[in-house]
């Protein structure tokens, strides 16, 4: 694999190699050697280690003096402390959904629902974890509010890898996450605010424990 040199090119190594953990191709706690990088990816070492940096960023990576870059470890207070956060994030926007949707701009959002009860994306793990996120960002666009969305986009790389270790583990896991979808949609048309707090914590606690279970029994295999 090769990269055209542009400015974008640490985003390109960053994201080549968040798809790697994230699919647990590369497991919690694993070395990345800068120098195979820079071999498979042909590029410069300047550009893997703007790209490492990245990755630390969107706590992914860990770099530690003189040890070098090391996939960031899962634990269950880490796991505990994003789901946390990451819960009462999706219960504001959902919230803010509820409360400002229009006729003009719902469509967008009903239309990237759909999508995650197609059969196709059902067959696809690794795909209807990514419409999953499409649907937040149509979320997003609909309120409007550019804060929530960075935050949101900040920890969507380290929800990604737990989701995915979920869904890798449990195929109740993706029908749970099939059914939470639809319910939340289902709430946010009726414009029924108060239902949407216990729906988001019952299945951060679900979510969560499904992570620690695969945690505890299966050290991240890569997604089929």
């Amino acid at each position: 694999m090769s990269f055209v040199a542009h400015e974008s090119l640490a985003e390109k190594i960053a994201a080549h190699l968040a798809e790697r953990i994230i699919k647990g191709e590369l497991i919690s706690g694993e070395r990345i050697q800068e120098a195979r990088v820079v071999e498979e990816l042909h590029v410069s070492r300047g550009s893997v280690r703007e790209a490492l940096l990245l990755l630390e960023s969107r706590h992914l990576v860990t770099i530690q003096p003189r040890r070098g870059a090391m996939v960031a470890e899962l634990t269950a207070e880490r796991v505990n402390g994003l789901y946390d956060i990451y819960e009462a994030l999706l219960t504001l926007l959902a919230t803010q959904v509820a409360l400002q949707w229009t006729e003009e701009n719902k469509m967008p959002l009903l239309n990237q629902a759909m999508k995650l009860q197609s059969p196709e994306l059902k067959k696809d793990k690794f795909l209807f974890m990514l419409a999953g996120f499409d649907l937040m960002r149509a979320a997003c666009e609909v309120i409007n509010n550019p804060y929530l969305s960075t935050l949101l986009s900040d920890l969507q790389p380290a929800i990604q890898r737990t989701y995915s270790l979920s869904i890798r583990f449990s195929q109740e896991g993706l029908d749970r996450s099939i059914a939470f979808f639809a319910k939340v949609v289902e709430l946010i048309l009726a414009r029924k605010v108060a239902e949407l707090p216990p729906v988001f914590r019952e299945f951060s606690l679900y979510q969560r424990q499904l992570v620690l279970d695969a945690m505890a029994e299966n050290p991240m295999p890569a997604l089929d």
